[in-house]
């Protein structure tokens, strides 16, 4: 079943960047040693747990150094009839963001 309130892109990742990093500290790993263990570039590790931007393939490395891999696993895996309803459809129920007004 779908959630009726959709994430943004950028949400989703800087969710995961924050777990990331929860996760890297649990483990006592610097990011420096996170770098090491990984094979990601440190700046890469840095500019991550700072804009949440990185590559899919940085992003899985640093998901393995963290054993975090399995959670990535069934991603490219889609059932066909998973609701009734159109994304369309799903889109125009999630709540809408307050836009602010404008002077003309």
């Amino acid at each position: 079943m779908l959630a009726t309130t959709l994430k943004t892109p950028m949400e989703i990742l800087t969710d995961i960047s924050v777990n990331f990093k929860r996760k890297r500290l649990e483990l006592r790993l610097t990011q420096e040693g996170l770098s090491k263990r990984s094979g990601v570039s440190y700046g890469s590790i840095k500019r991550f747990e700072s804009t949440s931007k990185i590559s899919l393939e940085s992003l899985l490395n640093i998901a393995l150094a963290l054993r975090l891999l399995d959670a990535f696993d069934g991603l490219g895996k889609f059932e066909t009839n998973v609701s009734n309803q159109s994304l369309d459809n799903i889109l125009k129920q999630a709540p809408k963001k307050k836009q602010r007004g404008t002077i003309k």
